[in-house]
Parts: C-alpha cells; structure tokens; sequence
C-alpha cells in the first residue's frame, strides 16, 4: 500500500507511524519530491485495515496496491527514475544511444566500431564478450579478454561500457570492467541471478524474455530491486509471435505501457526485434516517437563476416543516417 503524508507534516509522527508498520512485519520504502511524502509498505496488506492509518494526523491518503510489483510501481515513485551509468544519464528527458557489435572479435574490430559510433553521436558501447547461442557450435564469444578489450577502448573513446551477463560466477568481471549489466532475454526470470544482481551497485539493462508478459518482466525487476539495487533499465526487444518475417515481434506498445505502469526508464531494441538491418531505421524511429528513453543497436563495419547477427547489424554510414533522423524525432516530441 502507499501513504502519503500531508504537506507540513509532522516529523516526530511520521516516525511513529513507520516504527509502528516495521514493528508489524512491513518494509516501507521512501518516495520524496518537492512537493510530497510519499511511503511504500510492502507485506501483506491483504488483512491490514488501512482505515486505522487515518488515526495518524501525519496521513494524507492511502492507497492499497493492486498489481504484485511494488518498488518498480509508479504509484510508489511518480517522477521518472534517472539511473546514472558511467557518467551518462539515462531516462527523463534524455535519450541515449547505445551501440556496437553483436560481438566482441579483436581489437582492431571493437576500435574501428567505437570510432565510428562515437563520431556519430552513441552515448554507449555495448559489444558481447559471452554469448548466449541457440547452437552450442556457433561462436560464444571472447570471454574475459572480450570485457578487457571493451574497457579499454571504452576508456580510450569516454563511452560506458554494455555487455550481457549469462553467469553469476562472472558477476566479479563485469563490476570491474562492465558499466552497466546487460541481462538478456534467456535469463530474464533467472531469479538465483537476478537476486545477486541485487547486490551490486552497477545498473542493470533487463531485457523482456521471448514470450514474456509485461508484469512479469516487470516483475524480474522487482526481484533486482528487493534485492537493494534500484539502478534498473527495461529494455524492449521484441516478443515471440507467428509472425516469420521478422526475428522477433517489436511490441511498440509496451513503451507508453511502461511509462505507466512503472518509473524506470525504457529503451529498445530494434536490431533483435528485426533481425534484418534494413528494418532497423523504422523501428528506432517508431521507438524514440513512442517515448522510448534510448535505444540499442548493434553496428559493424563489416557485417558480411561478423561472427554473429551481420544480418541485423548497420553499417557505421547508415547508423549515421538513423542518428540524425533519430535527434529530429526526439525534438519534435519533445517540443508537443
């Protein structure tokens, strides 16, 4: 349920009225703005009488929450979260731009990339150094020397570095060299991870899983959030349907969906929703004009002989293109 004080009110009650929820087994998360007080408490509220609160002259108004995800729920925190990576501020009225390749090669392959994207205006690198492959003999990455290589020129082009977590046991590597933790698709409801991730301080990219509803990728964020980080990005990425000509099914409408339902910022991801590069400039347009926060793309300088996904990749000239109609986008929106 969420309590909100009245304006002025008194400090001394308020401390009296939590001390009283925690004495009864609830946890209360705090929600301040300029103008308002604002106290979730998650428990079970199913048996609590919230009328009683109204004996505190500290109450304004109390709301029982409905849906199961409380932290991530907007009702808790009605301003936009602003989650901070490396410097860059993703949500509010920023969009942000992440890019490169599917995957980590050499060197040469990642500073060719960062050069180009940089130059075009992409806030982040992402680039995958362990790959979650549908077939165990395609290529599944570079490991350890793959976050060393992303690093090193993330730090050489001041770009924040976006990779994907598979393991827990290399959750140690990524808070070293990773500024914010892709969790893919496959491991959206991994919850034995997603508790750890929880632990750390480094944000988290969540991506939504294949067939996955909306309040339970939501709810995979709750479990990262009750864990005690709250630095937690959602990332559209398309959704399984019949539909065969692209690689998954881009549901524009979880954008303005999200925006509703929770605070946390939300980007997309138009290259695995397409599949194909030619449908990307599209979809990352319609993405930035549904209210989206940012976007991911994957880019590479010689997509014919990339060791993954060369097929939905762009270009470094044609992501170029789509960063300039993508700014125009944004500002058109933003002046409605």
């Amino acid at each position: 349920m969420i309590i909100k004080m009245k304006t002025g009110a008194n400090e001394a009650q308020i401390k009296q009225l939590l001390s009283s929820l925690e004495k009864k087994g609830f946890e209360i998360h705090s929600s301040f703005g300029e103008t308002y007080q604002v106290y979730g408490v998650v428990g079970d509220t199913s048996k609590f009488d919230i009328r009683s609160l109204y004996a505190y002259e500290c109450v304004g108004s109390v709301v029982r929450i409905q849906e199961p995800f409380k932290k991530v729920n907007r009702k808790i925190k009605s301003e936009d979260s602003v989650i901070d990576v490396g410097g860059i501020a993703v949500g509010g009225k920023n969009m942000v731009v992440i890019a490169g390749p599917c995957s980590v090669e050499s060197l040469e392959q990642v500073e060719i990339i960062a050069k180009a994207v940089k130059e075009s205006g992409a806030t982040m690198l992402r680039g995958g150094a362990y790959k979650p492959r549908t077939s165990p003999y395609s290529y599944q990455g570079m490991g350890l020397e793959g976050l060393q290589i992303l690093k090193s020129v993330g730090d050489k082009y001041n770009m924040p570095i976006v990779s994907e977590l598979m393991d827990k046991d290399d959750l140690p590597h990524f808070e070293k060299y990773v500024d914010l933790i892709q969790i893919g698709a496959r491991n959206m409801q991994n919850f034995a991870l997603l508790k750890e991730l929880g632990k750390t301080t480094k944000p988290i990219l969540l991506k939504r899983g294949f067939s996955n509803t909306i309040e339970e990728w939501l709810m995979s964020a709750e479990y990262i959030m009750a864990g005690g980080n709250d630095n937690v990005i959602l990332c559209e990425r398309g959704i399984r349907t019949f539909e065969q000509y692209t690689r998954n099914t881009l549901d524009i409408s979880a954008v303005p969906i999200i925006k509703k339902l929770s605070h946390l910022p939300v980007i997309v991801d138009p290259s695995h929703a397409a599949g194909k590069w030619d449908l990307v400039e599209s979809l990352s347009l319609a993405s930035i004009a549904a209210g989206a926060d940012g976007l991911i793309i994957e880019v590479h300088h010689e997509p014919e002989v990339a060791f993954s996904d060369g097929a939905q990749s762009l270009k470094p000239k044609t992501f170029d293109a789509l960063m300039k109609k993508a700014l125009k986008i944004k500002e058109a929106i933003s002046d409605l």
